[in-house]
């Protein structure tokens, strides 16, 4: 299979399942404002990776929705994906945005000093 396909349905894949998750009645899942940042499905299309982010919740109570909702998400993949096989879902927590955020704050910190400005203040 050309790796074309494989990234079209890992747009799709993403697409649904943001829709899908709005229609997860867990308050675990519900409650953390979510965001699914990418999908990534094996060759085979027999696994599937989802990466997602959230702004509230605990990290371990989020999982564990995701887990217990994994059968109802991949019942509604299935209904609106028309693929032979819909994949076994794993979900990671994506800490590349968190991890931005953290980088922008620390250049948002530094102070560059001009090297003009030191020039003339060390000129009698």
């Amino acid at each position: 299979m050309g790796k074309y396909r494989r990234n079209r349905i890992n747009e799709e894949m993403q697409k649904e399942m943001m829709n899908i998750l709005r229609g997860v009645k867990d308050p675990r899942v519900q409650d953390a404002f979510m965001s699914v940042t990418a999908v990534d499905v094996t060759p085979d299309l027999k696994y599937a990776k989802i990466y997602y982010s959230a702004l509230q919740g605990d990290e371990k109570e989020l999982k564990a929705g995701l887990k217990a909702a994994s059968g109802y998400i991949r019942r509604e993949l299935a209904r609106t994906l028309n693929l032979r096989i819909t994949p076994e879902l794993t979900f990671l927590r994506d800490t590349s945005i968190t991890y931005g955020a953290h980088i922008a704050s620390i250049l948002n910190n530094l102070e560059i000093s001009d090297p003009d400005s030191e020039e003339t203040d060390e000129q009698p």
